[in-house]
């Protein structure tokens, strides 16, 4: 026979355990979707449509938009205004994150010096050796980043 002590004891244990058990079993997603420093600035502060026009140039904050929950900094404010009619177009794929890593199903931090247009969008590499990899087959590696985005955004940063 069950005492009453021992019925609450059980439903509060069960009800403990109904609160925590959501909180263990939950995954834990990288919320970094977009590259952005402590302030969150994308592209470590450089103006994303310069670029497009040859090599990146630092932005300047009194030039900023948000994009994506990030801030982007722009050089002046015919650059800014670009990016406003339309940011898809300027804001590097992958949310900034290396290019090839994204191929190779990683996720890797980047070197604003890397920057590449290819096709009409903007591509960041880690580190300017992983860069000279990533251009051995540029078609072949947007191909597989493309295909593993989607899986690859919502991990935890491998560097």
């Amino acid at each position: 026979m069950i005492t009453m002590t021992t019925r609450r004891i059980v439903l509060g244990a069960l009800a403990t355990l109904a609160f925590s058990a959501p909180l263990v079993a939950t995954p834990a997603f990288a919320k970094d979707e977009v590259f952005v420093d402590a302030k969150g600035v994308a592209i470590h502060g450089q103006d994303p449509v310069s670029y497009f026009g040859g090599k990146g140039v630092p932005g300047k904050a009194q030039f900023a938009s948000k994009y994506q929950g990030a801030t982007y900094y722009f050089a002046d404010a015919a650059n800014k205004a670009k990016f406003d009619a339309k940011p898809v177009a300027y804001a590097p794929q992958y949310g900034g994150f290396c290019a090839y890593g994204a191929s190779v199903e990683r996720k890797f931090r980047t070197d604003p010096s890397t920057g590449t247009v290819v096709n009409g969008k903007l591509y960041f590499n880690k580190d300017p050796d992983i860069a000279k990899t990533w251009s051995k087959d540029i078609p072949g590696n947007i191909k597989k980043a493309d295909a593993n985005w989607p899986q690859v955004k919502t991990r935890s940063i491998d560097g």
